[in-house]
């Protein structure tokens, strides 16, 4: 899979609330001295002040190391003017502020409203409480089915279970099918690391994801020193292949490793646990996220009493499904087994998804959107399929100057690149757009113990709200701001190759501080004519 890059450069927008100075008339009357000379004074205030800001923002990035390089742009959103630059071009990884252009394209193109379906259908016939075929787990990409919106880890499973039980079905004599081939790809990006597969903040997407797509180890000391340790594994284990080679000691510390080397390689549990010791809880992503969920719906099934004869299993990108493709559900002509939903699970509005990607920077709500957004849009639910509709939605902008290559939705491959002056663009767009107080709702705010916990005890706190992003030797910040006179300012920082994350975060922080602080004289809308023809002059 190749990233989408695109650089072009269109006009500026008109903002809301940006000064629309009145064209020049020939007949205009002589100027007013007095005003005049207050509308120059205005005028130097304003550049004054703008440039103490410059010089300011100068200083702070200038407590740099010798190998970073740093991306900065400041912009008003009411005049349109810039107030700082710091090579805003320049092409960096962003990290997680990579999930900007993910949730923006998912309020361009499907709306704060929208709601994933997830399908329970039977492929084959029903009679007499009996179905004679395959009960199919069909999903297309919500990633909420888990205990973080619901009851338990199980509670939608248990539900459908006994939604399909009240559809008068007792028994399944074929298989219980997880169809995940609503999306196309394996769901991880190009330039995801080596080291990463084995933590759940690296779990694959997939068009039927069901926990996270990760399964929670609980690593107990055995009874017998010697004896590895008993793994228990929530809400079940079907299908994940496992290796234990822990052993139980006596007494000591716990120095358990829990992790795979790939995503279709076994999770491998070393190490020691001393048998004094309650246990251990470890997340490690699942291999085939629609296996796991079709093995945990069986399980559901027959704790609701519905007997299942089959296995569980899964369909993925690629393979046979006897839904992706199909224009009807209605019994099938030719040799094909009818298909018939029977329930379907609606998720929660989109609004509180993107919510969850952009304050809790969640990878894989992002990378699920992003593939959804790329179905709907381009008819490929692909990363690369949603970074084709994130392109034409720039396309399509009157953003400034952009530059982009994109391979990914949460920004945890090495290998995306954008810049400031490219952020800016978006958040300009989505400032004009219809869905502004939506998309800024989602952004984490200063000085919020459940936001950006950051910039406490100043003029940022309660104002600024902003996307962070992290990786090894990267960080990032870019959102809007407030100034002390009330001018909204959007502003993009990026740096790369920094040796400690920590403190580009509090160069971070001190930007953000000092635009909340910032003010400069506002120049009276009556008076436009007179700047008109000041500069016409």
């Amino acid at each position: 899979m190749t990233g989408i890059g695109v650089t072009r450069a269109v006009s500026a927008p008109t903002r809301p609330g940006t000064k629309v100075v009145p064209a020049v008339v020939s007949s205009a009357p002589a100027k007013d001295p007095v005003r005049a000379a207050r509308m120059d004074a205005l005028r130097a205030a304003r550049r004054a002040a703008t440039l103490r800001l410059d010089r300011s923002l100068a200083d702070v990035i200038s407590t740099r190391w010798r190998k970073d390089k740093w991306s900065v742009l400041v912009v008003s959103l009411e005049d349109g003017d810039t107030l700082f630059a710091h090579n805003p071009h320049a092409a960096l990884e962003p990290a997680s502020n990579l999930k900007l252009f993910t949730t923006s394209a998912a309020f361009h193109y499907l709306g704060p409203d929208y709601r994933f379906v997830t399908y329970l259908a039977a492929v084959g016939t029903i009679h007499d409480g009996v179905l004679d075929g395959d009960l199919v787990i069909y999903g297309t990409g919500d990633p909420t089915l888990s205990h973080r919106f619901y009851d338990s880890r199980t509670a939608v499973w248990d539900a459908l279970a006994d939604s399909l039980r009240h559809h008068g079905v007792r028994e399944i004599r074929g298989d219980v099918v997880g169809d995940a081939s609503y999306f196309g790809d394996p769901g991880f990006g190009p330039g995801w690391r080596e080291r990463d597969v084995g933590y759940a903040f690296a779990a694959p997407a997939s068009a039927l994801s069901f926990n996270d797509n990760v399964v929670t180890m609980h690593i107990t000391p055995a009874r017998k020193v010697g004896d590895p340790p008993e793994l228990h594994l929530y809400p079940g284990a079907d299908g994940l292949a496992i290796q234990n080679r822990a052993v139980t000691v006596a007494r000591g510390r716990v120095r358990l490793a829990v992790s795979r080397a790939s995503y279709d390689g076994p999770i491998v549990v070393r190490g020691s646990i001393g048998q004094n010791r309650t246990g251990e809880w470890r997340s490690v992503p699942v291999e085939d996220p629609a296996h796991y969920a079709a093995a945990v719906l069986t399980e559901s099934l027959r704790q609701a009493g519905i007997a299942v004869h089959g296995v569980a299993r899964s369909i993925g990108p690629g393979e046979a499904s006897p839904i992706t493709g199909r224009h009807t559900f209605a019994p099938s002509f030719q040799d094909a087994k009818p298909v018939q939903v029977l329930v379907t699970q609606r998720s929660p509005r989109l609004q509180k998804i993107l919510e969850i990607i952009n304050r809790r920077s969640d990878n894989l709500y992002a990378e699920m959107v992003l593939r959804a957004v790329g179905r709907i849009v381009m008819h490929d639910g692909t990363a690369h399929g949603g970074a084709r509709a994130v392109e034409a939605m720039l396309a399509g902008s009157d953003s400034a100057q952009h530059t982009l290559d994109m391979v990914d939705g949460s920004g945890l491959s090495g290998l995306n690149r954008t810049s400031a002056a490219t952020i800016i663009g978006l958040l300009q767009m989505m400032a004009a757009s219809p869905n502004w107080d939506n998309f800024r709702a989602t952004l984490p705010e200063a000085g919020n113990r459940h936001g950006l916990r950051r910039m406490y005890r100043t003029k940022a706190q309660g104002n600024l709200r902003a996307k962070t992003g992290t990786l090894r030797d990267v960080s990032a910040l870019s959102g809007y701001v407030r100034a002390e006179d009330g001018e909204l300012l959007a502003f993009s920082i990026i740096s790369n190759h920094v040796p400690s994350t920590w403190r580009a975060k509090r160069i971070e922080d001190r930007i953000g501080a000092r635009l909340a602080a910032f003010a400069r004289p506002t120049l009276p809308d009556t008076d436009a004519l007179d700047i008109t023809d000041d500069v016409a002059q």
